[in-house]
């Protein structure tokens, strides 16, 4: 039933002979204050019509194959799909002093059966591609999430794409539905991409609020092609922010050194390359913790070396913030799922 829009519902029940208010009272059952776990649960409705509706449907299709908890809050949550594939999701606590509630939380939530960007330092990346998530699937990541927080009295804050997947890879599937039907505002959902600028600039019109992943640049890549990529990358973030009037975040993984040469050589890339490509642009970067995984033998930087890195960028006139940690005990590192 999360897969099916309002209209397809309607027409649902139209042809089984439902009035049309019984539209409202699922739509209250499945996303209202106090929602549903099952058919069975929804007591507002006959029960003639529970029973046809077991019949012919479930809430939902994806299985909770396992579940951990980490202990600052974050919770991670492992789904099997109908085809017997894997995803993962998160759902991460934040203290926010500027809403009444303090307690803000924010699904991360999965685009495809893993990626074919091949990010290496990511866990994702390492798996390679299997396929994209339907719209369905994506959508009810989110709406479980936000049924059982509202089961408790409390409420979704944000969503974030930055789980399995290059969401701008599934843009299609990617969709309002999760603002629409779940009342989540457009400036708390985050499309997060490893920069594919044909994309950024088609999208820009729509794209509620846009993150630009950490795939810009490796000192690996050679000189001519990363400038090239730089350099599409700053124009179509430059369009998305006319188009848009909202701010750009750029996520930057910042990975140890392994040497003083190294060392000296990434802090040459940074004074040049992200410099030129974020001045003058609306932005703000965001440094977030590398978590290790078990393809990948690079280690995060150190926190002297992460805040050193602010403070150039700051010199720069660009505005950046070292992340906290989470979800480090199980895994769960925001974008290496």
């Amino acid at each position: 039933m999360y897969g099916l829009r309002d209209e397809q519902l309607e027409a649902v029940l139209k042809d089984w002979g439902q009035p049309k208010f019984r539209l409202k009272q699922i739509r209250d059952c499945l996303y209202g204050d106090a929602p549903a776990g099952d058919i069975d649960a929804m007591h507002t409705l006959p029960k003639a019509l529970r029973a046809r509706l077991r019949e012919h449907a479930t809430l939902g299709e994806l299985g909770v194959e396992f579940e951990q908890q980490s202990k600052d809050g974050t919770q991670k949550r492992l789904w099997r799909c109908h085809d017997g594939s894997l995803i993962e999701s998160v759902l991460m606590p934040y203290d926010d002093r500027r809403s009444a509630a303090c307690i803000s939380r924010t699904a991360c939530i999965s685009s495809q059966v893993g990626c074919a960007m091949g990010c290496t330092f990511c866990a994702t990346g390492q798996m390679g591609f299997r396929r994209d998530l339907s719209e369905a699937e994506i959508f009810e990541q989110a709406a479980r999430f936000s049924s059982e927080l509202r089961a408790r009295g409390e409420r979704l804050s944000n969503v974030v794409f930055m789980g399995m997947g290059e969401p701008f890879r599934n843009y299609d599937a990617v969709s309002r539905r999760i603002m629409d039907e779940l009342g989540i505002g457009a400036r708390h959902v985050t499309v997060s991409t490893v920069g594919l600028a044909p994309q950024i600039r088609r999208r820009s019109p729509e794209i509620p609020r846009d993150c630009i992943g950490n795939g810009l640049m490796s000192p690996n890549q050679r000189p001519r092609g990363r400038a090239l990529r730089c350099s599409l990358l700053r124009c179509a973030c430059h369009y998305y922010v006319e188009r848009s009037g909202r701010r750009l975040t750029f996520e930057w993984a910042p990975i140890a050194a392994r040497s003083d040469a190294v060392a000296f050589l990434l802090c040459s890339c940074l004074r040049t390359l992200l410099g030129k490509l974020l001045r003058g642009l609306k932005c703000h970067v965001n440094l977030i913790p590398l978590n290790p995984t078990q393809g990948f033998d690079g280690a995060p930087a150190s926190l002297p070396d992460a805040r050193e890195f602010v403070e150039v960028l700051g010199r720069s006139g660009i505005p950046a913030t070292v992340r906290v940690r989470r979800g480090i005990d199980i895994d769960a590192g925001c974008g290496q799922l």
